[in-house]
């Protein structure tokens, strides 16, 4: 059986903001742990297409 899996993680490759999918609000949230990065920056993520969503 194939299933998707979403990224559950990401970081922005200009300011550094960590943050991590909430599935209770169903919302990306920062990762409240000191991390570097702005919750005002214009962020580019770390999405390159690498990432495979397909599980077998």
């Amino acid at each position: 059986m194939i299933q998707i899996v979403p990224p559950n993680e990401r970081e922005c490759e200009r300011c550094g903001r960590l943050e991590v999918w909430d599935d209770d609000r169903g919302v990306w949230t920062g990762r409240d742990d000191g991390q570097p990065g702005s919750p005002h920056c214009l962020h580019e993520w770390d999405i390159n297409g690498a990432y495979n969503p397909v599980e077998e």
